[in-house]
């Protein structure tokens, strides 16, 4: 059949979307940053709210208590990550009131909800802030204007800062360690929030990717010389004292570090070792360190959490350690003692909290975060004992809407020809099948899929109310088996990791699923090269549409802002122009395709240039394989503002029909 983009697939998919957000316009239809009262009586968010379909939502600080949410927060740009004071009284957040993307620190008085302080940081926005354990002072992690975004965070570049470049700026990327520098700052409240004062405790020449408390005198540190973005793989753990800048280091090691934190005195410190793809995108062993009186580590210990990858880490108290992470498909929340080294399993669901990865606020009233799934909308919830407790649900008459129509999402586990067992979540419509099955692959490869909300992609539950089945699968080199498990594809990208994917559609035909004449494949980042590796092995796809994929290793490595990466897990030499680089680049080997092909890129997109789709499709062209390219120009890592969104998925969901549709139904 012959691929046609008609009007009606547009019409179709933007009523889709506006079912399911126009009921919420105005009120939070999500929430990330969640910061648990001290009382525990309350949640403080960061709530993203749509007035109109149109880029992306403003983000608003959000309360919820009592059943129902408030928006504390209105006015000109968004406001985000807020944190409460350890006594209650202030609530500190981020803004970028004065200029799109620069973002400041703002405090409010709870009781009033009105601004007390808004410093600025010269130079730089403000990334991320927490509370000294005294309340007496907030750490600010700055980001340089200019400075790269993670692919996480969608690439591209922090803001440029106040004022509006002229259209004849040029691009400039230069070897200099400082450029798009990050540091950590210090806003000391003074006797009063509005006559506090703002410094720099970090050196220069010291990066600092991610920082939190140690005690009041002291900083613990992801940290290391260059400001790259492939400078953060091979970071370290440092301890910085307030006073000085004086650095002391802590850990080293082949990994990289995530999510430290440390116990109120600064006496304890824990943090996340893991074999990571992405930048903020942390699941590993949990590290505890003692530090001893002169700021040194004392000793360290690597924390048995029963095979769980550890996503998030705080302490409700000076020897109590709070986790969450990920154990196979489940999310799971515990504890350890540190006097007595116990280790205890809190909470352990198949739904799960948090955005990318799991993620809590601990207290001593129990920790608080956004819980959602297939089948439930986000929701501000607190995990106490070994139970959930609701406080507060987004859910509205669109979610109901999109519940109605997204069918089931079931666990499914089958074995890889090595006798690996592999799992994942199928997402089909009810009844029996076969259906036209669609493997959707994540990115990474260091990630994974759990029971979430529409499952990591906005048209995954709209494919499904269409007709189709979509396979989301975890092979090796995905987060929550342990770090043996991830290292599966470490100097393997498109080996067994591939036929742990192959596998899964095999299982899913035999077990009457799926429809082997009408399989196709998709995926974003790692998951688009996937994509497009897997269609010129394998002559079984009826259509794939990679979205910012790698199709070159050697030309990628070249353009990236992450050289790091592809170095690592190829674990080849680019400049040898052989190996890995070449033998696992789907552009080596394009003429073996017979798959129609959709391929996305991003124009921001400095992670997986727009180029790497580009070269892909002149080659599938050549070839005579039908392919169609679409860049999206305010686009960075993969795809996320409106309408983008809509022209996406009535592409994608076009393509799809065009090649594999189901068939009609009665």
């Amino acid at each position: 059949m012959e691929f046609v983009l008609t009007p009606d697939y547009f019409d179709t998919v933007e009523r889709h979307f506006r079912r399911l957000h126009e009921p919420a316009f105005g009120a939070p239809h999500a929430a990330a940053d969640p910061s648990i009262r001290p009382d525990g009586a309350a949640i403080a968010f960061t709530g993203s709210v749509f007035t109109e379909l149109v880029g992306r939502p403003r983000t608003r600080v959000c309360v919820a208590e009592a059943t129902r949410v408030r928006i504390l927060t209105e006015g000109a740009g968004s406001q985000r990550m807020p944190r409460f004071s350890p006594d209650g009284r202030l609530l500190a957040h981020l803004t970028d009131a004065e200029s799109p993307g620069d973002f400041q620190l703002d405090v409010l008085d709870v009781a009033t909800g009105t601004s007390v302080w808004r410093p600025r940081v010269p130079g730089g926005a403000v990334e991320y802030l927490s509370w000294s354990p005294d309340g007496s002072a907030l750490l600010l992690g700055v980001a340089a204007y200019g400075a790269d975004l993670a692919g996480g965070q969608g690439s591209g570049t922090i803001a440029d800062g106040p004022g509006e470049m002229p259209d004849w700026a040029p691009e400039v990327d230069s070897n200099s360690s400082e450029d798009g520098a990050r540091s950590v700052w210090i806003a000391e409240l003074g006797t009063e929030p509005g006559n506090g004062t703002v410094r720099q405790v970090s050196r220069a020449g010291t990066n600092v990717w991610e920082a939190c408390w140690a005690g009041p005198d002291a900083l613990v540190c992801v940290a290391g010389s260059g400001a790259g973005e492939e400078s953060w793989y091979t970071a370290d753990l440092r301890r910085i004292a307030v006073a000085d800048g004086s650095e002391t280091v802590l850990r080293t090691g082949g990994r990289q570090f995530g999510v430290p934190s440390a116990s109120p005195s600064g006496r304890a410190v824990a943090v996340v070792e893991a074999l990571c793809s992405d930048r903020g995108v942390v699941a590993g062993d949990l590290v505890l360190i003692a530090v001893d009186s002169a700021g040194g580590a004392a000793d360290s210990v690597r924390i048995d959490t029963n095979g769980v990858d550890v996503t998030s880490t705080g302490w409700p108290a000076e020897d109590r350690l709070g986790w969450a992470g990920i154990g196979g498909l489940d999310t799971v929340v515990g504890e350890v003692d540190r006097a007595s080294g116990k280790v205890t399993e809190v909470w352990r669901g198949t739904e799960t909290f948090g955005g990318r990865y799991p993620e809590l606020s601990f207290s001593p009233h129990g920790h608080a975060g956004v819980r959602h799934g297939w089948d439930r909308f986000p929701e501000l919830a607190i995990v106490a004992g070994r139970s959930v407790r609701t406080v507060a649900s987004l859910t509205h008459p669109g979610a109901d809407y999109v519940s109605a129509k997204a069918g089931v999402a079931e666990e499914v586990t089958w074995t890889a020809p090595d006798g690996t067992a592999i799992q994942g979540i199928l997402c089909r419509p009810a009844g029996p099948g076969p259906f036209p099955l669609i493997t959707h692959l994540h990115g990474g490869p260091v990630w994974s899929f759990r029971n979430s909300w529409s499952l990591a992609f906005q048209g995954t539950p709209l494919l499904v109310s269409r007709g189709y089945a979509v396979l989301n699968p975890n092979p090796r080199g995905s987060a929550g088996r342990g770090q043996r498990f991830a290292e599966g594809v470490f100097g393997d990208m498109g080996g067994a990791g591939a036929q742990d994917v192959l596998s899964g559609i095999d299982a899913m035909v035999a077990r009457g699923i799926a429809d082997p004449e009408r399989l196709g494949v998709m995926g974003g980042s790692y998951g688009g090269f996937l994509s497009a590796w897997l269609i010129t092995q394998d002559e079984r796809f009826a259509a794939a549409a990679p979205t910012a994929p790698v199709t070159d290793w050697i030309s990628l490595h070249h353009t990236t802002n992450m050289p790091h990466f592809d170095r690592t897990f190829l674990a080849d030499e680019p400049r040898s122009f052989t190996g890995h680089y070449v033998e696992r680049s789907p552009l080596r080997h394009a003429s073996n395709v017979r798959t129609p092909t959709l391929l996305t890129g991003g124009a921001l997109d400095r992670c997986t240039p727009p180029g790497q789709a580009r070269e892909f499709h002149r080659a599938l062209v050549e070839s005579d394989v039908e392919s169609t390219l679409v860049v999206y120009p305010q686009e960075g890592h993969g795809v996320s503002g409106f309408p983008a969104v809509i022209d996406h998925c009535a592409r994608v969901l076009a393509w799809f029909d065009a090649y594999m549709a189901p068939e009609p139904t009665v």
